[in-house]
């Protein structure tokens, strides 16, 4: 289905919704008429996205940032990747909208509006990282299966919302309670309403952490529609996948959640180092928790040229799942020498941290600057790519950048 399809499906609602405003006698435009601001198919314009965003896929909307897109230290949402599974709602009625909490693990089933929530529980904001598990799959060789992103399926947005813990504690869990599953409002690609495109979770342990949201809020505004308004789950540290968007139901389960994506290759990788191209049986794949260390220079882009004698100013994000980076590194010899770049402390925990240096370079010619990261257990970036894995998530190779001395 393309683009034009896509929106020629969505209901006037959602059309508000996407601009920001009422469409003023909307109600009594031809059955079937579009709009003229939905006529141009160009997704920039339909998500409020910066024309240097790339687009991966279109059945679901994918979309990443090229790396000196991330140079904010809190992510605009012009900037944002995006990861969907299904098709992003068309209908949201945020009167009648309920959060419904259930599971074999809960003490009672109990259900929330979104203003319940807003009001019943304390406020917190956080800057979380987010990251597609798949960042960096299109280095995998032999190929791996799924969107090819490359090194922007990451942000580092400032969420506002409600503690997950908190509205757990207020409906009461059981104590054989193992992990939490989300369902939403996103619809399967075949439109089946029957069928879930994506139902993942986290473990109880993390469900309880003081920084896993339940958010209504995105930099100080409402979340974005594609971002998961009017309410999605936030987990830092883990691959994005676990941060369900459009929340509208959490299963409290008594084993590990069962739901759509959990099982197979998806967001799993092999429980011990596999040759390339090894077909890995389903009972020897280990589900995807805290990603791995990895960095990502922002300033200046790649293919910059500076005259010679000058300093070159270099910077960018350090992250490491549930750990925090320790170290900060970079190499102009192709990994033959390292020094270290000024890092900054997390602001809080499982957001990501910010390096600097200002760089000298012997003499005219090409150049590589390799970073890399090392987190708080010692563990460094690999300085090309990891171990490979059927669906090729995880890769935390060094980031590399191109500059000529003139």
């Amino acid at each position: 289905m393309n683009r034009r399809k896509f929106v020629k499906k969505t209901t006037l609602a959602a059309m508000t919704g996407i601009v920001g405003s009422d469409i003023v006698f909307g109600s009594v435009a031809p059955e079937g008429y579009l709009p003229l601001l939905f006529q141009d198919p160009d997704p920039f314009k339909l998500f409020d996205k910066d024309s240097e965003m790339v687009v991966l896929n279109d059945r679901p909307w994918n979309m990443e940032a090229r790396a000196h897109l991330l140079d904010d230290k809190i992510t605009p949402s012009k900037y944002m990747f995006i990861r969907n599974n299904g098709l992003i709602p068309e209908d949201i009625d945020l009167e009648n909208w309920v959060l419904k909490i259930d599971g074999e693990s809960v003490k009672q089933i109990k259900s929330y509006s979104l203003q319940d929530l807003k009001s019943k529980f304390k406020h917190y904001t956080y800057q979380l990282t987010l990251e597609c598990g798949g960042n960096g799959r299109s280095e995998f060789n032999p190929p791996a299966k799924g969107n090819q992103w490359t090194i922007g399926a990451v942000s580092c947005a400032e969420w506002t919302g409600v503690r997950l813990k908190d509205v757990l504690e207020d409906v009461g869990i059981k104590d054989d309670a193992v992990y939490l599953g989300y369902h939403a409002a996103d619809l399967h690609l075949s439109r089946n309403p029957e069928k879930e495109p994506i139902s993942r979770g986290v473990p109880i342990l993390k469900a309880m952490q003081d920084e896993t949201l339940l958010a209504f809020a995105m930099n100080g505004k409402d979340t974005p529609l594609v971002h998961g308004y009017p309410l999605r789950l936030v987990a830092g540290g883990w691959p994005a996948s676990a941060s369900g968007k459009w929340i509208n139901r959490l299963s409290i389960r008594n084993i590990v959640h069962d739901g759509p994506k959990m099982g197979g290759s998806s967001y799993r990788v092999p429980c011990s180092p596999v040759a390339p191209g090894t077909k890995v049986a389903d009972e020897d794949m280990c589900i995807i928790e805290s990603m791995p260390v990895k960095s990502l220079i922002t300033y200046p882009k790649s293919g910059a040229m500076i005259s010679e004698g000058k300093k070159l100013n270099i910077r960018g994000h350090a992250w490491a799942g549930e750990l925090e980076v320790e170290k900060m590194e970079y190499s102009i010899d192709f990994g033959s020498t390292w020094k270290t770049c000024n890092l900054e402390r997390p602001v809080n925990r499982l957001a990501w941290q910010h390096f600097s240096t200002k760089i000298d370079f012997p003499k005219k010619g090409y150049y590589e600057i390799w970073a890399r990261a090392t987190d708080s257990k010692g563990t460094s970036q690999p300085m090309l790519l990891p171990g490979w894995n059927p669906k090729g998530y995880l890769n935390n190779a060094c980031h590399r950048i191109a500059i000529k001395v003139v």
